[in-house]
């Protein structure tokens, strides 16, 4: 385990978050989860914690170190940026917090004063409106973190599958061209890396999906996979990454085929993540890859139409914490090693 305490951000003060927080600390013991504090918003965590029936006490504190003694006892909140909880109502001021609560959070992991960062759920267009120009969190901290948006690789990671999308927020007409087999190779890189530094797998297995159905059937259906996607693959290979493909997506993802990779590159947003959330909705990790710092974050948005209603499932946020800590103590053990 980490000598640091994890830091949490509170996410959209309105949505599921501040409740998932209160309920992870709830079961920390049955969990087995590592020390966290979270980054501001006292007040919306008691309240959030009352409103789901849970007997959480909250303290403040002013240095994260504070949290590793507290843990067992309170939940720890550092001083200082808070508001009014109200469920299912989202509103500039609660963005307002959820902004200062994820700048507070990605500033002392970067400073080294945490061991890695867990964030919350937020509303993007919210935080538009005061200031967040950024696509989403995972921008927003490689950004801190002096890292290019490119290099930052968003992994869904789940008990039954790994997958990383190698575009993201773009519509799917415009996929084709964004493909290219530099991207491919570049994205399969920090994979590769990460797979080994990060999760401990001395010799990580890549399954590259193909664009087209069948993998485009010799060009009858699209020859990106023949002319983009295997010539990226052939270079992998030859670096000595275990890459293989391109698979036709509609069963890369059976059983008999999960068990012959350890993770899935997958051409587009949905391509990945409609398996992971059809396998592993309750329990997703949006892991961020290539970063100097640790970053996960549950793998599911504010759910306002649910807050305050004691109904949501806090398995993605115990899983994103607890994959956080394992990935810090992974790395630190590295660093004393």
């Amino acid at each position: 385990m980490s000598e640091l305490p994890l830091v949490v951000s509170l996410g959209d003060p309105a949505g599921v978050g501040p409740e998932l927080i209160a309920a992870a600390w709830a079961a920390r013991e049955i969990e087995l989860l590592p020390p966290f504090v979270v980054a501001g918003g006292a007040s919306v965590l008691t309240a959030a914690a009352e409103a789901r029936g849970l007997s959480v006490p909250v303290r403040e504190v002013f240095h994260p170190a504070e949290a590793l003694d507290l843990f067992d006892l309170v939940l720890p909140v550092l001083a200082g940026a808070d508001g009014d909880y109200t469920p299912g109502a989202p509103d500039r001021a609660g963005a307002e917090l959820a902004l200062a609560s994820l700048s507070e959070a990605t500033e002392l992991t970067r400073a080294g004063d945490c061991s890695g960062l867990v964030t919350g759920p937020i509303a993007k267009a919210l935080l538009a409106e005061v200031g967040f120009d950024h696509p989403g969190q995972t921008e927003f901290v490689a950004a801190a973190c002096g890292v290019d948006a490119e290099d930052a690789v968003m992994m869904l990671a789940g008990p039954s599958l790994r997958t990383v999308p190698l575009t993201v927020h773009v519509a799917l007409s415009t996929v084709p061209g964004l493909i290219t087999t530099d991207l491919i190779v570049a994205k399969a890189r920090i994979v590769a890396r990460a797979l080994a530094q990060d999760f401990g797998l001395a010799a990580p297995r890549l399954a590259i999906a193909a664009l087209n159905p069948h993998a485009g059937e010799n060009g009858r259906m699209g020859d990106e996979d023949q002319a983009v996607i295997a010539p990226a693959i052939a270079i992998l290979r030859a670096e000595g990454i275990d890459a293989s493909g391109p698979h036709p997506a509609d069963a890369l993802f059976t059983p008999r085929a999960r068990a012959t990779y350890d993770a899935a590159l997958c051409m587009y947003h949905d391509q990945a993540l409609v398996p992971l959330k059809a396998l592993d909705f309750d329990a997703g990790v949006n892991v961020t890859l290539g970063l100097p710092i640790v970053r996960t974050s549950p793998d599911h948005g504010t759910a306002f139409g649910i807050a305050g209603r004691g109904v949501a499932d806090p398995g993605a946020t115990i899983a994103a914490i607890r994959m956080a800590g394992e990935i810090a103590a992974r790395r630190a053990g590295a660093d004393l090693g």
